[in-house]
């Protein structure tokens, strides 16, 4: 028995709105390996990132430990389409810190899926929806796709759907 892998993660995203004009989005990432934790605000209602901060307690990349210069090239980025592209971009040009560039966009995508939230409210309550009704949101905001379990490849809510 005392060969046994042992490996834990865990990660989670929030997000709450701050007033009228801010959003605060969070990851937190724990695992065998890493403590970290990233923090976005975003101006409303152009979902522009205005303030970004992180702390990596425990990483095993080096890259990781001072990621303060990628803040300043994202500051200014607007949530929307080409998001993944630009982050990607711009996060590759300031650190080679991987995992900071993950929990950015998933601080975004958290942003996105808030909003989601109102169109899940319009459901009457005790009103059964099918499948269908989901299949429609997730074609009309493709940034659901693979977002949670309902929503992954091989699910029967997105069957059908091909993500660009």
């Amino acid at each position: 028995m005392s060969n046994l892998l042992v490996y834990s993660r865990s990660r989670s995203t929030s997000v709450e709105q701050i007033d009228d004009q801010t959003m605060l989005s969070s990851c937190r990432l724990q695992d065998t390996f890493t403590d970290a934790y990233v923090e976005i605000r975003v101006q409303l209602p152009e979902l522009e990132i205005i303030e970004i901060t992180s702390e990596f307690n425990r990483t095993q990349q080096n890259e990781c430990i001072d990621v303060s210069g990628a803040f300043q090239k994202l500051k200014g980025v607007r949530i929307g389409s080409g998001l993944l592209k630009i982050l990607k971009g711009l996060v590759a040009d300031a650190t080679d810190c991987k995992q900071f560039g993950f929990m950015v966009e998933e601080c975004c995508h958290g942003v996105i899926l808030s909003f989601t939230k109102d169109t899940m409210m319009q459901i009457p309550e005790g009103q059964e929806v099918g499948a269908e009704a989901y299949k429609n949101m997730v074609k009309e905001n493709i940034r659901l796709y693979n977002r949670c379990a309902a929503f992954a490849p091989g699910s029967s809510m997105v069957e059908g759907i091909d993500p660009p």
